[in-house]
């Protein structure tokens, strides 16, 4: 193909320079030109050079003026963003925007950010005492957000992937140890909803699908456990598009539907599971017992079929489990963990038990094995700890000691 001359850059009666670029062809087979119109020379020759760069990469942006950071953030929030994410991701999204993403960069034109501006976000954060973790978010709602302009067109790089992303450090992860586990569960005795936490510690459950399990997926008879769906609360949003005068969108009298709702499960966890024998007995003595209670309540039952109830029969509320959970923990006078970390005993010990990982995944609902695999690091470290604990009882300071000289020795005779 041969090579096309360069475009001729002329100063115009009205004291602007212009010039024509053909970048490609049109869908209707006519030349895609671009008219640039430039203050100065040294302006319009940086723009017909950065066009003919597009041309020659093959990655045109599209005609017209490219839309801010903000304006695309708001289109990217609308009409992009909720066909993958949930309202509750969404909110925080916003949030994240109208916090750090707007005031820094919402002004710069999308095709015009540059790499360094984020790094300066990023450091405003950090001065500002925001966690890692943050920023990080920040830089994955960014990464997304570009990239979807990239494809469409509207940018020709995605300057988010062109610096490193903020270092989130995970928070470190608790877990109850098997003694600890019991005493969790012998806590339970008398405790209403007590075959909750036989679910949460045997099959390692997601708080929101332990609570948005209903009868008609638990099979008592055949052992097995369907997880279809999952209890989260749903962020009530304004439905005047901001025109009410109310802060939360819980009080605008147009809100869109909120409160607790059945929603898919996180990734791939749609999922059926095997009920270990013990938790079948206690499942079928947890109905026996909230038959009892939806007779003593009559007319005031709500019946959701829901496995775990409040006293009138509605879903709990994933607050109340919550502090349910901190009470039991404190019942049985073990250290305190998150809930999300009885998920995470729930795997250690089903890995320590000789349960393959493949199955542990499966069981966990996690969509790739290497997050499942974390589990297994931490029963190695618990298993060398307690080969250490036992050679201290056995041998006392002393095997420790000998040890330490067998090092030395070897290093004295290297």
């Amino acid at each position: 193909m041969p090579r096309l001359p360069y475009p001729t850059i002329k100063q115009g009666d009205d004291g602007w320079w212009h010039a024509y670029v053909t970048v490609g062809t049109k869908p209707n087979g006519r030349a895609d030109q671009r008219h640039v119109r430039r203050k100065t020379k040294d302006e319009a020759v940086a723009r017909v050079d950065e066009l003919l760069a597009q041309r020659r990469s093959g990655a045109v942006t599209k005609a017209g003026r490219a839309p801010t950071v903000q304006s695309w953030m708001e289109t990217y929030l609308a009409d992009v963003a909720p066909r993958r994410c949930n309202p509750e991701t969404l909110y925080d999204y916003r949030s994240k925007c109208r916090n750090w993403i707007y005031p820094h960069l919402g002004k710069t034109r999308l095709d015009k950010l540059k790499p360094e501006q984020l790094d300066a976000m990023y450091l405003a954060m950090e001065r500002q005492g925001k966690a890692p973790s943050h920023a990080l978010k920040v830089h994955r709602i960014m990464t997304r957000a570009l990239e979807v302009a990239l494809r469409r067109g509207m940018v020709t790089r995605n300057v988010a992937k062109l610096i490193d992303a903020p270092s989130g450090k995970s928070p470190k992860m608790s877990y109850l140890t098997e003694p600890e586990a019991l005493r969790v569960l012998a806590a339970t005795a008398g405790v209403r909803n007590s075959a909750r936490w036989s679910v949460a510690l045997a099959l390692g459950l997601r708080q929101g699908e332990a609570l948005g399990l209903r009868w008609a997926h638990v099979d008592l008879k055949t052992g097995e456990m369907e997880i279809p769906k999952q209890l989260r609360r749903r962020i009530y949003e304004h439905g005047c598009d901001g025109t009410c005068g109310k802060k939360r969108g819980a009080d605008c009298p147009k809100r869109s539907k909120g409160g607790l709702v059945l929603v898919d499960p996180k990734g791939k966890s749609e999922r059926t599971l095997p009920i270990p024998k013990p938790l079948i007995a206690k499942l079928k003595q947890h109905r026996k017992e909230q038959r009892s209670e939806k007779e003593a309540a009559a007319e005031w039952w709500q019946d959701g079929d829901y496995v775990f109830t409040q006293t009138d029969g509605r879903p709990l509320d994933p607050r109340q489990d919550y502090q349910a959970w901190v009470d039991l923990l404190a019942a049985a006078g073990v250290k305190r963990v998150r809930l999300h970390d009885a998920r995470g005993t729930a795997a250690t010990l089903m890995i320590a038990q000789g349960v393959p990982i493949e199955v542990v995944q499966v069981v966990l609902g996690h969509t790739e094995l290497r997050t499942t695999q974390v589990y297994a690091k931490v029963v190695d470290e618990l298993t060398r700890d307690a080969t250490d604990r036992m050679g201290t009882l056995l041998m006392g300071d002393e095997g420790a000691d000998a040890t330490d000289g067998d090092d030395d020795d070897e290093e004295d005779e290297a």
